[in-house]
């Protein structure tokens, strides 16, 4: 049995050890506060990017699409009906992907995804809703009856269709635009990866 001196000496002794070891340890602990994503918290509307060109072009994409869905929705009756089937499934399914875009673009959502090339997400969708209504709108045009509901769709189709086709003129020259950034940016990359190899003769040596 060891006497009272002796444990106190020795949980003295255990104490400092702790203290210094706890010291020098790299592993410290910290009160600095550690940045939380929030969520959707902070978000701020861009302006910016709403008075832009392809802000204004987004925001007449989802309303003449809108219309135009709402025109074709009015119609009661139809004889054939595939016309009419084709261009309110165009119309809504334009005004649905479109307004996602709109809210991700002015809202700058589409930052905190990096991995989606949105640049061609952009063209994809303006292209294929440029195609679809200019054909759904044809497709109207030809089936309608001459109703005052079926002849505003189709404006409101053939204007959506104007509209998206300049969208993807702008997004094609964007596409382009990143696509030569992102060009330069690796040649750059390149460049100062080899310019390290070459003013670090021990890699040389290493590699021969």
């Amino acid at each position: 049995m060891r006497s009272g001196e002796e444990l106190d000496g020795f949980e003295g002794e255990a104490s400092s050890t702790s203290m210094i070891s706890g010291a020098s340890s790299p592993y410290q602990p910290t009160t600095e506060p550690v940045n939380q994503r929030r969520g959707l918290a902070g978000l701020r509307c861009d302006p910016d990017y709403l008075r832009g060109a392809l802000g204004c072009l987004k925001v007449a994409q989802v309303i003449l699409a809108l219309i135009a869905f709402i025109c074709i929705e009015t119609i009661m009756e139809c004889s054939p009906c595939e016309g009419l089937y084709f261009f309110e499934f165009v119309s809504c399914s334009a005004f649905v992907v479109t307004g996602v875009l709109l809210i991700l673009f002015s809202l700058n959502l589409h930052m905190r995804i990096p991995q989606i090339n949105w640049n061609l997400t952009d063209l994809v969708n303006t292209g294929l809703s440029t195609f679809f209504f200019f054909i759904a709108s044809i497709v109207l045009a030809a089936l309608n009856h001459k109703t005052g509901a079926e002849i505003a769709a189709v404006i409101f189709g053939f204007l959506a269709t104007a509209v998206y086709a300049v969208n993807t003129f702008l997004a094609v020259q964007k596409w382009r635009v990143s696509i030569h950034q992102q060009s330069a940016n690796d040649y750059i990359r390149a460049r100062t990866e080899s310019r390290d190899v070459d003013g670090r003769p021990e890699i040389q040596r290493l590699d021969t």
